[in-house]
């Protein structure tokens, strides 16, 4: 089977469903994969007595463009000898990253398991089918016996066993939710352990009872009642206080530890002695015990945490830490473990927070709570606004708004009263239609004023193009300079930056369009944040779906953008397509950066990375300086892309020098191998949706001992 087609939405699988008799069914159905450009190639048998065929190109919402479909019946001669082709073709193709072996791939396979070795070969296609979260629990998530008795045995080791309080606050939870929660705990399997339960005297007598039952059974376990009804933070800073811990771990009555959870910790605490803050990835539970909604997390990202509170649940703080900052507050509602963290992370730095890329905490959710929940959330994120107002409250004129979804917020940073001069930087080459259209819509739509354009012209000689050219050098804003050397986006760039008389640089296309007229204001105020890097914008294709979202390191062995392809208004995985956040890279299609910044780090790379990945090169050597990378959804623009270079890999000379800056920046950053701290070893790095990895960069330390 061959087909073409070019897709956009958020799930490209593509399905080849078999009616055997018995109708199409997802049992029969065959998965197919396909290339990033939607070319498929693919070997597979039908059943003996198929009665038909139905094309499904892809699951989701979204536009298909199809240009050729063929199913072509071979025989048993030429099947073998097109999978091995194909095989041995991934190999030599993947034979310098991890990909080939993460996914089984090698030459014994394809000696003695030729079909095993070609479904193997088709997960390396960037869009072939994700695994369920289901399966993923099976393959990745589950503690065999072995498992068990390994981290009991580990835990024997351990130079330091800490004692770690938990800290279980009460809500509205059944006292089912109160015994699973607390059962969880008890059946931790590091035993170093203590748990207090504050509540205040409006819990229900059955709820007490259970919970005075619990403290009889296990003397770890012991309950603080408040003598005021609703004062759980007097009672909360009661057990705070009496906690006989260095560590103090925070859950919800809803919430269910993993077995290992403590284990972690302890370990992580082993590991890193400076931990002050420690935080996991979670799921949610259904009534029937049923696993769903994984949230696989980054590692600590303060742009992000100011946009939701994502470290939640589990999470495990230094106890003399929470107290330094003032415990716990009342006044913020849901929110108040919020406002602890947002205080904890304001005292410590980056450095002594960590991530444990593992699901510790399975979140109860009951199937007639919407109503109820919805209220909740209504409050919860009132109170996170305030929060995040206490917390920016030394820094004049940091605005906090509600952000696009619930529990998320829009933290919007102030220009100064005379705000810097921006020079935009727009390279360019005949494309005279691209060209006057980014101009124009700087021109008329943007709202912040001090400005100045500096148009490139790489060799122009389209006569409309220069025609335009020296209609807009007329205007005293905008200076037309001529670099006349073959094409070397560095180096043009570069060029224009040493001539630039701004503060600020942007780095901009010339197939870019400006939509809203706040794009300069939104991305300045973060350029002039002094902790701040490279900040990007959200750029959207023509018809308006995602082109640029970030950028996630190693995502296809080098670099990629995340929800690519996706509907622009979607919110992406947990919101990370509509929330402002930390990325390691961000386009150069759209970037702002201070120019002293871009100058201490030597500019673009243009000897060893003339075209191809220089901005993610910039972005890596700006963040290995200190300074943190932002990428923000509230500067959109459109990105008609490659409109005036066309195909990057049309010649054999342009397709040597692609694979040379390759080459570079597997040695230089090596991006197959070193994880990208804003991105989850638990998602994909094969396609840019997100979804969950086939097989997790994460090694089980019970195994590693």
């Amino acid at each position: 089977m061959t087909s073409t087609l070019e897709r956009k939405g958020t799930d490209f699988t593509a399905t080849l469903l078999v009616d055997n008799g018995a109708g199409y069914s997802e049992q029969t159905a065959i998965a197919i994969p396909a290339t990033r450009k939607g070319k498929i190639k693919h070997v597979f048998k039908l059943p003996p007595d198929v009665r038909g065929l139905r094309w499904s190109p892809m699951r989701s919402e979204g536009v298909i463009v199809h240009a050729l479909l063929v199913i072509t019946e071979i025989g048993q001669f030429e099947r073998i000898i097109r999978m091995a082709g194909w095989v041995a073709w991934d190999l030599w193709k993947f034979r310098k990253t991890r990909q080939a072996s993460q996914h089984g791939l090698s030459l014994a396979g394809l000696a003695f398991d030729l079909q095993g070795s070609y479904d193997a070969s088709s997960k390396l296609r960037v869009n072939y089918a994700s695994p369920s979260y289901a399966s993923f629990v099976h393959n990745h998530d589950t503690l065999r016996e072995s498992d068990k008795a390994l981290i009991q045995a580990h835990v024997v080791d351990f130079a330091r066993k800490p004692l770690i309080s938990v800290i279980l606050s009460p809500s509205s939870a059944t006292a089912r939710d109160w015994v699973r929660a607390i059962d969880s705990v008890r059946n931790q399997l590091y035993p170093y352990w203590e748990l207090w339960i504050p509540a205040d005297d409006s819990l229900s007598t059955g709820t007490r009872l259970v919970l005075e039952r619990y403290q009889q059974l296990d003397a770890r376990i012991r309950l603080i009642v408040s003598d005021k009804k609703a004062d759980l933070c007097s009672a909360r800073n009661s057990a705070l206080a009496s906690a006989a811990g260095d560590y103090i771990a925070l859950m919800d009555d809803g919430d269910e530890l993993a077995e290992q959870a403590l284990y972690h910790v302890a370990l992580e605490i082993n590991l890193h002695p400076d931990a002050d803050l420690i935080y996991s990835d979670e799921d949610k539970v259904d009534e029937s015990g049923k696993r769903y909604g994984p949230y696989f997390k980054c590692d600590w990202n303060p742009d992000l945490f100011y946009s939701s509170n994502y470290i939640s649940h589990v999470s495990v703080y230094k106890k003399n830490i929470i107290i330094r900052s003032g415990g716990f507050r009342a006044g913020y509602g849901g929110n108040q473990y919020y406002d602890t963290a947002l205080r904890v992370t304001r005292q410590i730095p980056g450095s002594h927070i960590r991530h444990i890329p593992f699901i510790l905490c399975h979140r109860a959710v009951a199937e007639d709570s919407r109503t109820m929940a919805a209220q909740m959330m209504d409050e919860s994120t009132e109170a996170g606004v305030r929060a995040l107002q206490d917390c920016f409250k030394d820094e004049p004129g940091v605005i906090v708004h509600k952000g696009p979804l619930p529990d998320t917020y829009r933290v919007q940073y102030p220009l100064p009263v005379n705000p810097p001069l921006v020079s935009m930087l727009i390279p360019t080459r005949d494309s005279y239609e691209v060209l006057h259209k980014c101009v124009e819509s700087i021109l008329s739509k943007t709202d912040y004023h001090n400005w100045e354009i500096i148009i490139l012209n790489n060799q122009t000689r389209e006569l409309r193009a220069l025609q335009y050219l020296g209609d807009i050098a007329q205007d005293p804003r905008i200076r037309v300079l001529n670099y006349d050397r073959s094409f070397n986006y560095s180096a043009i760039m570069n060029f224009g930056a040493r001539a630039a008389r701004g503060e600020i640089l942007v780095l901009l296309n010339n197939d870019v369009e400006v939509m809203h007229g706040e794009w300069l204001a939104e991305m300045v105020s973060h350029a002039i944040r002094p902790e701040i890097g490279a900040v990007g914008a959200k750029l959207l294709f023509s018809d308006g779906y995602v082109q640029h979202a970030g950028v996630v390191v190693g995502l296809g062995g080098l670099a990629g953008h995340v929800h690519r392809l996706f509907p622009g208004n979607h919110q992406g995985y947990a919101g990370r397509a509509v929330l402002q956040q930390n990325f390691s890279a961000v386009t150069a299609a759209c970037l702002a950066v201070r120019r002293q910044l871009f100058e201490k780090v030597g500019g673009l790379n243009e000897r060893k990375l003339p075209v191809a990945y220089n901005d993610v090169d910039l972005c890596l050597r700006i963040k290995d300086a200190g300074f943190r990378n932002v990428w923000t959804p509230y500067a959109k623009l459109y990105h008609h892309e490659s409109y005036s270079r066309g195909d990057d890999h049309v010649t054999a000379e342009k397709r040597s020098r692609f694979n040379a800056e390759k080459k570079y920046m597997l040695r230089r950053w090596k991006t197959d191998k070193e994880p990208d701290p804003y991105y989850s070893p638990n998602l994909t790095i094969d396609k840019e949706d997100l979804s969950i990895a086939h097989y997790p960069r994460v090694a089980k330390p019970w195994k590693h001992t």
